[in-house]
């Protein structure tokens, strides 16, 4: 069951916050992603969390995220890389705007090749 009030309540917090990380393109990050509706991808723990690739910074404040879920998966709504010696893949088509006050930790920063492939995925992919 869906924990939209759980979630809710971080949120508020989150809009408060007064610390606020300036992310790098190509950096990973933990970022509370939220509760979501129907097949959009959520976040798990306590914070609703998950690891989110930044892909486009816009200000200081806003940026263009991609989730990165923690099964790897086939199929073009997915980019498989390697992260920290370990399987990941983004989820394309997951992608959206994010606030810097839902950045948590600074997990590391993918390389220059997987990142400009992701780029060239997600174009492919809504063909823009």
């Amino acid at each position: 069951m869906k924990e939209f009030d759980k979630w809710n309540e971080i949120k508020k917090d989150l809009d408060i916050k007064k610390k606020n990380v300036i992310p790098k393109e190509r950096e990973v990050y933990w970022a509370s992603i939220g509760e979501n509706v129907g097949f959009e991808q959520n976040g798990k723990g306590d914070i609703f969390s998950r690891p989110v690739l930044i892909l486009k910074r816009f200000s200081k404040n806003l940026f263009y995220g991609i989730p990165l879920p923690t099964k790897v998966k086939d199929g073009s709504f997915f980019y498989s890389f390697t992260f920290l010696n370990n399987p990941s893949n983004a989820l394309l088509v997951q992608g959206r705007l994010f606030d810097t006050k839902r950045l948590e930790n600074r997990m590391g920063m993918i390389n220059k090749t997987d990142f400009d492939n992701i780029k060239k995925s997600i174009r492919k992919l809504l063909d823009v």
